[in-house]
């Protein structure tokens, strides 16, 4: 299966490999949606701000944030919560 082609899951790869992963996908995509779990939200949190912030004359903005919690069995076989966060980044001008 492969995945949607405007979803960027963060992993534990440098950031700057994620914000130019997404930069790459807006130049092609009206929205790019950054999706991390666990320890890896910060991450997300810092790739959207790096784009959103860093290059607002570009006209990008944050147009939706969802988190959740997804239940999962670690490998001991104990049940636990993971939490998740999808961070949709958008153009907002037409270049």
């Amino acid at each position: 299966m492969s995945r949607p082609p405007n979803i960027i899951f963060i992993g534990k790869k440098p950031i700057m490999t994620y914000v130019n992963a997404t930069l790459t996908l807006l130049a092609n995509e009206p929205t790019v949606t950054i999706k991390a779990r666990g320890k890896s939200i910060t991450t997300a949190v810092d790739v959207s701000q790096m784009i959103v912030k860093r290059l607002d004359a570009m006209g990008y903005k944050i147009t939706n944030v969802r988190i959740f919690s997804d239940r999962m069995t670690s490998l001991d076989g104990r049940e636990r919560n993971v939490s998740t966060m999808e961070i949709d980044v958008s153009r907002t001008k037409n270049e």
